[in-house]
């Protein structure tokens, strides 16, 4: 850079194009402080108003992080302004975040091209207001404006509709824009991936004459997520025999892919070939890697894979904040969250939703803390933050607090309505329940199967015999969906604790698979007053597809006591003590940001000798108080 101070005497003398260098050169910093030096001596020789030096003067404002009253200064400047200028004007404040302020700047344009429409989009696209985009995108073409390759693009990356996403495509191919183009095809792929069409992906993949490693990508990615891993794995297995190029982002969507597939010896042979062409110190494939062994129930290697790692960035992190969350680990997941904010890595969306699945085994404040972080970082406004919270404040019990965020939410996806209606069916708030799932019918997303658990876990609790029928009959009839097993699980309940035994028999012969744990628990729960043999029966049945058998015998022993069978009581009690291994129940308390775990015979934590002769000498003070106060009055009467 040339010094800026020490040509302050010959820039009075000096050409447009030397100016032109130092703008040049002062790119390259990126400082706000030479930029407002620079253009300081533009403003005093006078060259900040040629349309030139003052589009590239606003660019430096733009890109340098100045504020957008700096950029708009710059503006005004301008004698005589050009499409360039309103551009990079509307274009600065778009990346400030001022999307009002940028849509009236737009409004004023003289003149707009395919640049001044794109950003436009982008500025909407990146706010989350996909409608407004579209809106943009239909108004483009009234105008006679020619969409590019980049609009396309664009939209196609924001389209969450098959209609939409089917009309961008046709709009696509009626412009004279051919599907066969490399950044179109890529693009399009990616769109009908996201909206389950895997067909159309399949088939914009093969019409492409010239594909690259995106491409395959693209395809492989599309296959995990519309849940096809096994033609995930082949098409990768053909990608490999064609002799493509594979890297880091092919190899983290085939160890997710086996991680979702539970193929732990397919992972590894992937992750084999990782350390063999280099690509494991990649933070995508150690993430995936992680995932694999703690999706793959091998928790010791995802500490070990951890800890080997010699760079910490925020994908490994929250893979491994997951992992302890999944394992029930959650001290060990609130530990790491602390050190990765020591160590300045800046937390996302997936970390807080991974933390916030477990923090409800503390105390409460500890989750007011990280909503209080979560508001501060900005992702309070986040759909997947959002539905952890609501599910948090659920498990504590603060419903009210969960239904405010939900409130509060502007973009609402299927999650969070989902989360909610289960929150308050916890809750036994099942009137409240119901009514979200109706609000859900009339503004929200279509409702799926986790949605109808929900709703009849609602009418089980509550008792609403033939809403639960209707719902169930609906959910067949109107929306495709078949029943799965907790689906038939409420819906016997419901039709036990109502009294109609024969129609919950008969529901259960028309199950069209072998019924598992949670029917038979439902059936065995909800007659337990009944013929004896036949509730022995059903235990048999529950033992066999039980994996653990401590459930079932529970039940059989709640049952026992009902009845009075106390010498079949006994005889089931001494085959529980050798069969089935005692639960021991702990509680715990918090005391200066540490948390104390007592379970039933000991204190878990070292020192608790020490706490329980502390708490032993304060109940002998309490008593002795207890007893004063009693003394004195009596005396006193």
């Amino acid at each position: 850079m040339y010094p800026l101070v020490k040509h302050k005497h010959t820039i009075l003398n000096t050409s447009l194009a030397y100016c032109c260098r130092l703008i040049d050169q002062c790119f390259s910093l990126k400082s706000s402080k030479n930029v407002t030096v620079l253009h300081a001596l533009l403003v005093k020789v006078g060259f900040n108003r040629y349309t030139f030096l003052g589009n590239r003067c606003l660019d430096l404002y733009c890109r340098s992080g100045s504020s957008a009253v700096d950029v708009l200064k710059v503006f005004d400047d301008i004698a005589l302004r050009n499409v360039v200028s309103w551009n990079i004007c509307l274009k600065g404040l778009l990346n400030f975040g001022h999307i009002e302020m940028a849509c009236s700047l737009f409004d004023e344009m003289p003149e707009r091209d395919v640049v001044s429409w794109n950003s436009m989009i982008v500025g909407h696209a990146s706010c989350g207001h996909v409608d407004r985009a579209l809106e943009r995108f239909r108004r483009m073409q009234i105008s006679g404006v020619q969409p590019s390759e980049y609009t396309y693009s664009i939209l196609m990356s924001v389209v969450f509709a098959t209609l939409g996403g089917r009309e961008l495509h046709g709009s696509l191919i009626r412009r004279g824009f051919s599907t066969s183009n490399v950044v179109l095809g890529n693009s399009l792929i990616d769109m009908y991936g996201k909206l389950g069409l895997l067909d159309y992906s399949v088939g914009v993949f093969l019409g492409m004459k010239n594909k690259d490693i995106i491409s395959w990508n693209s395809l492989i990615i599309c296959f995990c997520k519309c849940g096809h891993g096994e033609l995930a794995l082949h098409w990768f297995w053909l990608m490999r025999s064609l002799g493509h190029s594979v890297d880091a982002f092919t190899f983290s969507a085939i160890i997710n892919c086996c991680s979702d597939l539970r193929k732990l010896n397919k992972g590894e042979q992937s992750l084999a070939l990782c350390m063999k062409l280099g690509f494991l110190c990649n933070s995508l494939v150690s993430s995936a890697s992680i995932d694999l062994f703690s999706k793959c129930n091998r928790f010791g290697d995802s500490v070990k894979l951890f800890q080997e790692l010699e760079h910490w960035d925020s994908a490994v992190c929250n893979s491994m904040i997951s992992c302890y969350a999944r394992h029930h680990f959650a001290e060990a997941a609130l530990l790491l969250f602390v050190l990765t904010l020591r160590e300045d890595i800046r937390p996302t969306e997936y970390t807080f939703s991974s933390l916030l699945s477990v923090i409800h085994s503390f105390p409460v404040e500890q989750g007011t803390q990280i909503h209080c972080l979560v508001i501060r970082l900005g992702f309070d406004s986040d759909a997947i933050v959002a539905s952890s919270l609501v599910d948090m404040y659920s498990k504590f019990g603060f419903v009210n607090c969960a239904v405010e965020i939900f409130s509060r939410m502007t973009a609402k996806d299927l999650t969070c309505w989902n989360t909610l209606i289960l929150g308050l069916t916890h809750n036994n708030m099942v009137y409240e329940a119901l009514d979200t799932f109706k609000e859900l019918l009339q503004s929200g997303p279509r409702p799926d199967r986790i949605t109808f658990c929900a709703v009849l876990l609602a009418c089980t609790y509550g008792g609403f015999v033939d809403v639960g029928l209707t719902l169930f009959s609906s959910m067949i009839d109107d929306y495709g969906i078949p029943p799965s097993n907790e689906h038939f699980a409420c819906l016997v309940n419901l039709l036990f604790k109502a009294g109609r035994f024969d129609e919950a028999v008969e529901l259960i012969k028309e199950i069209p698979y072998e019924p598992d744990c949670l029917v038979w628990e439902s059936l065995l729960d909800a007659c337990a007053i009944g013929d004896l043999n036949l509730i022995e029966g059903m235990v048999e049945r529950l033992m066999e597809v039980m994996p653990d058998p401590s459930m079932a015998y529970q039940l059989l022993t709640r049952i026992y006591e009902m009845q009075g069978k106390w010498e079949s009581l006994v005889r089931l009690k001494n085959t529980m003590r050798s069969l089935v291994k005692p639960v021991v129940g702990f509680s715990w308390i918090g005391m200066k940001n540490q948390i104390y775990v007592f379970d039933a015979k000991q204190l878990g934590q070292p020192g608790g000798k020490d706490v329980y002769c502390t708490m032993r000498l304060l109940t002998w003070e309490m008593e002795d108080e207890a007893v004063t106060s009693r003394s004195t009055m009596i005396d006193s009467i």
